[in-house]
């Protein structure tokens, strides 16, 4: 007998993986852009963080301003943030339940 096979399998492995490579990338960023808040060049925009966040990165991003504390401090941004995660949730609550 020949084990099942389900679709859904493939689609779940993509999709980790993907959240996988977005989240590093997405702490990459906050901890590149914390070294360049030294002094060290020029600043990767807020603009660009929040991007990479909507695009599923904000496990990462949340992980980056935690560990390199870096705009921890700047509440406008993580407003933005909160509202970024807060769509997300539902987003993924209305997916899982459809």
């Amino acid at each position: 007998m020949e084990p099942s096979f389900s679709p859904q399998w493939p689609v779940l492995t993509i999709g980790l993986f993907y959240l996988f490579i977005v989240n590093t990338a997405t702490f990459s960023f906050f901890g590149i852009d914390k070294w360049k808040s030294r002094g060290k060049g020029e600043r990767i925009s807020e603009k660009t963080l929040w991007i990479l966040c909507l695009l599923g990165g904000s496990v990462g991003a949340l992980l980056g301003m935690s560990f390199f504390r870096h705009k921890t401090k700047k509440t406008s941004f993580q407003a933005v943030l909160a509202i970024i995660i807060a769509l997300q949730i539902l987003l993924a609550r209305f997916l899982w339940f459809t």
